[in-house]
């Protein structure tokens, strides 16, 4: 993996150096976020605590990424500045999020075992419907009379050339060309 800086900028209100940078990895993935903060610490000749990495892009088929970090000058000043998830990204600060809301949480209730109900009279059980048979079904359509049926009325033909016809309508003639004659005076 090779790192590019493009662009290097001092933001003396932060107190950090913005660095735009472009990662060359030949036939890899994207390199991890921990291999590139190693690199670009190298490069700026800073330590790997103090180098954070905010995003990485990388394009599709190609084997370049392109990111953006931030090196500060001490990890106290880093912890103070940049925002909760980037810092557990970089592994410059652990995810406690969760288990701290957990403890905050109060203990759940132990369940309750149901009160028992009082036994009294039993409902009727209901008696099983009948299997279904399809032999009997196939007997009982043999069994059945024709039933009378009105004749439908008769449909209008289709002319069979309908849409031949259609097509001709709109269809523009062919204007014959006739001389124009001038009148002359």
């Amino acid at each position: 993996m090779e790192i590019q800086i493009l662009t290097k900028k001092d933001n003396p209100l932060l107190k950090r150096v913005e660095v735009t940078f472009k990662a060359v990895h030949k036939a890899e993935g994207t390199p991890a976020r921990d291999a590139m903060r190693s690199e670009l610490a190298k490069q700026l000749k800073a330590t790997k605590d103090v180098v954070v990495i905010d995003r990485v892009e990388s394009s599709f088929g190609r084997y370049e990424s392109v990111g953006y970090a931030k090196v500060y000058p001490s990890k106290e000043v880093a912890v103070s500045i940049e925002r909760h998830h980037i810092l557990v990204r970089n592994r410059l600060a652990a995810a406690e999020v969760k288990e701290a809301k957990a403890a905050e949480a109060p203990p759940k209730p132990e369940a309750k075992p149901a009160p028992k109900k009082e036994e009294g009279p039993k409902p009727e059980a209901k008696p099983a419907k009948p299997e279904h048979k399809p032999e009997a079904k196939a007997e009982h359509k043999a069994e059945r009379k024709p039933e009378h049926k009105e004749p439908k009325p008769e449909a209008k033909p289709e002319k069979p050339h309908a849409k031949e016809e259609k097509k001709a309508e709109h269809k523009p003639e062919a204007k014959k060309a006739e001389p124009k004659k001038k009148e002359g005076k």
